[in-house]
């Protein structure tokens, strides 16, 4: 019994002991196992925790080696998540944009694209129409585009669970509290995108076709670079300033606003105990002014890749 004793006193005083380092020792395993996933991330030491922020690139082909049951592990012992602005799209939304669907499928008053664009432009873009079977002369610039990159790039096809997807399946499951930076009404979004002039949309068609030019090599390229943490050669590729100079990211009420809300959603998290988990559009973290750069701004001291 007399050597017994130590040993259970010696026992009871592990718990204690682990208890007093746990905030700590959770907090740097939570950071380091979603570090692992091998998703571009930066880590923001607050006073009273830790935010992690997974820098997100949607369309992930199934050939980029990266680890998403590592991150979902992270998840579920985050004490909270933070996801992208969520769209609050009503009844009245949705039939807004049945009855008015060619507003924003159609260039205005019967016009066609070699109205808007130089005689260069527009030999470029019938050129495309013709080497692809399609006639982009009465659609709007947006639809062609994205129409370009999703049938000639394909980059839509043969992917794997982006990160918000993943990250909010394990919140869900583990119970972990999600907030959305922003809650954005679908009658916002369908009166900016319906108010644009078709200009306005030439420079997301001009980088649309660059990326088709590029050819479907970018998409692999993109994916690849994205998990060597390679951020200024993912921000360069064709693929992502397709997607970043394309609505609503390059409208400049919206796109404004995108990037805002998300300085202030980490800033609020600032005053919370323990670990945030955010996931954000890597092209909104790491361009020229982007939220990266907003918050070192701040003094704020930022782990983890160059994104410039």
């Amino acid at each position: 019994m007399k050597k017994i004793l130590p040993l259970l006193c010696l026992i009871a005083l592990i718990p204690q002991a682990a208890t007093a380092q746990d905030p700590a020792a959770s907090e740097n395993s939570i950071v380091v196992t979603a570090q692992r996933s091998g998703a571009p991330m930066w880590t923001i030491d607050t006073p009273t925790g830790t935010i992690i922020l997974v820098g997100e690139i949607r369309a992930i082909p199934k050939t980029t080696p990266w680890q998403p049951d590592r991150l979902k592990d992270a998840t579920a012992e985050a004490q909270r998540v933070i996801l992208g602005a969520r769209p609050k799209i009503s009844p009245g939304d949705v039939l807004r944009l049945m009855f008015s669907g060619s507003k924003f499928t159609k260039l205005p008053d019967k016009t066609e694209a070699s109205k808007y664009l130089s005689d260069a432009q527009w030999a470029r873009l019938a050129a495309l129409g013709e080497a692809h079977d399609e006639d982009y002369a009465r659609k709007s610039f947006l639809l062609t585009s994205f129409q370009m990159l999703r049938k000639e790039l394909r980059f839509n096809r043969d992917t794997t669970d982006d990160a918000s997807d993943v990250v909010k399946k394990a919140a869900d499951k583990a119970d972990v509290p999600i907030e959305r930076a922003a809650t954005l009404r679908g009658e916002d979004l369908i009166d900016n995108l319906a108010e644009a002039e078709p200009a306005a949309h030439i420079p997301c068609l001009t980088a649309a076709m660059d990326a088709v030019e590029a050819g479907p090599d970018i998409v692999e390229q993109r994916g690849a670079d994205w998990r060597r943490y390679d951020i200024p050669a993912v921000m360069a590729n064709p693929l992502e300033q397709a997607l970043g100079q394309c609505w609503p990211w390059a409208d400049e009420t919206l796109g404004s606003e995108l990037r805002t809300i998300w300085v202030e959603a980490i800033n609020r998290a600032q005053a919370e105990p323990g670990v945030t988990l955010a996931v954000a559009p890597l092209r909104v973290l790491a361009e020229s002014d982007g939220v990266l750069d907003r918050l070192e701004a701040q003094g704020l001291d930022i782990s983890g890749p160059a994104w410039k």
